[in-house]
C-alpha cells in the first residue's frame, strides 16, 4: 500500500478552458504554495482543449512535497445560461427585467451537462434547479 501524501491545500479556481497561464488568477492561487505553475498550465490547457469558449471551474490539491493533482468540474451553470440565451450577462433586476429566453430543450440539454456536479437525483430535479439558476438571472424558460 503506498503512503498517503499530507494534503496542504486544496485550491478551486475558474479559467477558460486552454487558456490557462501564470498570469492572475492562476499565479495568486498557486504561487503560494510553492507549485510549478507552467506544469499546472500546461496540463490543465491539454486537458480543457476540448471545451475551448467555456470557462472551466477547477479543483486542484496541493501536496505537502510541492505536488498537486487536480479535477476539473462542467462549467457554471450560468455561463451556459448566458450562452444558451445568447445575452452577455443577466438582467440587473431579475424581478422587473428580462435578459433574454431558453427552451424547454436547452434547459434539459444544460441539466444533462451539469448533472455530474449537481446533488439532484434524476434530471427533473436537476432541471429546477438549473431553472432556478435562470430565474435569477432574468432568464424565462419558453415551453
Amino acid at each position: 500500500m503506498a503512503p498517503v501524501k499530507e494534503i496542504l491545500a486544496v485550491v478551486k479556481i475558474q479559467i477558460p478552458a486552454g487558456q490557462a497561464s501564470p498570469a492572475p488568477p492562476v499565479g495568486t492561487a498557486l504561487g503560494p504554495y510553492g507549485l510549478q505553475i507552467m506544469d499546472f498550465c500546461k496540463e490543465y490547457n491539454a486537458r480543457t482543449e476540448s471545451q475551448r469558449g467555456n470557462v472551466v471551474p477547477v479543483e486542484i490539491t496541493v501536496y505537502a512535497d510541492r505536488t498537486f493533482t487536480f479535477i476539473t468540474k462542467t462549467p457554471p451553470a450560468a455561463e451556459l445560461i448566458k450562452k444558451a440565451a445568447k445575452v452577455k450577462k443577466g438582467a440587473g433586476n431579475p424581478l422587473l427585467e428580462n435578459a433574454g429566453s431558453i427552451t424547454d430543450a436547452q434547459l434539459t440539454e444544460i441539466a444533462e451537462l451539469k448533472m455530474p456536479d449537481l446533488n439532484a437525483y434524476d434530471i427533473e430535479a436537476a432541471k429546477k434547479q438549473i431553472a432556478g439558476t435562470a430565474r435569477q438571472m432574468g432568464i424565462d424558460i419558453r415551453g
